[in-house]
């Protein structure tokens, strides 16, 4: 990829996006980059890493990192810092969610107690140590930004990822806390609150049309959509906004459960509202 914008309004900034080795994670490192950026794509998968840095080019690197490892963090942000010199931007995505830990990730009762800790360890701990050893760096560079990626999961109850769910909440609690305690040394934390993006989440139709329905959209999440969240929470553009959960996610969290299916109601008796 050869399009990275000179002059864009990430210009001279470097920053971290874990769990960038696909998905929206690499999304969101390739619009970074795009705007300006220096990034350092890290994901457990290191030759996925690897393939999205080479993607990027010149203005990318990847490192393998565990996130759950405060060693190989401290690692992670000590190679950042040698290849590129500073840090201004961490995007915390990395996130747990394969097949195994989804099967194990249910209500509460059948909950699998390793599940449940690979999901705090990963999902809020992982959070944490990044923020620990990359906060230094941001603050002897003058300032930062944190954003978090979070899920509906983690503010609404649902019928099983009970782990997911109590991480991620987790997340935008330790987002305010962070925002709390060195936002006057010009660092933010932002955290955002993602919907169905449909290329993580492959589903059967009859499933996205009942998620569609709970939408303000006319249309389900896109990578775009949120990438362009991060680049702008990213930027100076959002200099005065930290502390925040911001939903991304089409207003699915916005409005009663009751909209989606009065709506079909009132389609059915013929009439807009009561």
């Amino acid at each position: 990829m050869s399009n990275e914008k000179a002059g864009g309004k990430l210009e001279n900034k470097v920053a971290i996006v874990t769990g960038a080795g696909a998905g929206l994670g690499a999304a969101c490192a390739r619009a970074l980059a795009q705007h300006g950026a220096r990034v350092a794509v890290v994901d457990i998968n290191g030759e996925a890493a690897a393939a999205v840095a080479a993607d990027i080019g010149e203005r990318a690197m990847s490192v393998r990192t565990d996130v759950s490892s405060e060693a190989q963090v401290k690692a992670m942000v000590s190679a950042v810092l040698e290849h590129f010199g500073r840090i201004d931007i961490l995007h915390n995505n990395a996130a747990v969610l394969d097949d195994a830990q989804r099967a194990g990730d249910r209500d509460v009762i059948n909950m699998s107690v390793e599940v449940w800790d690979r999901a705090m360890a990963v999902n809020l701990r992982g959070a944490m140590l990044c923020c620990k050893h990359a906060i230094p760096a941001m603050l002897r560079g003058g300032g930062g930004s944190i954003i978090h990626s979070s899920s509906g999961f983690g503010a609404q109850g649902d019928f099983t990822m009970s782990a997911y769910a109590a991480s991620k909440a987790g997340l935008a609690m330790l987002s305010k806390s962070v925002a709390a305690q060195y936002g006057k040394e010009r660092i933010r934390s932002n955290t955002i609150q993602i919907g169905l993006v449909v290329a993580d989440h492959p589903l059967p139709e009859d499933i996205k049309g009942v998620i569609l329905d709970g939408h303000l959209t006319p249309y389900l999440g896109d990578p775009k959509h949120v990438a362009d969240v991060v680049c702008f929470l990213a930027s100076d553009e959002a200099a005065f906004i930290t502390g925040d959960t911001l939903a991304v996610d089409g207003g699915f969290s916005s409005h009663a459960p009751t909209l989606a299916p009065l709506r079909a109601l009132f389609a059915a008796r013929g009439k807009a509202a009561y």
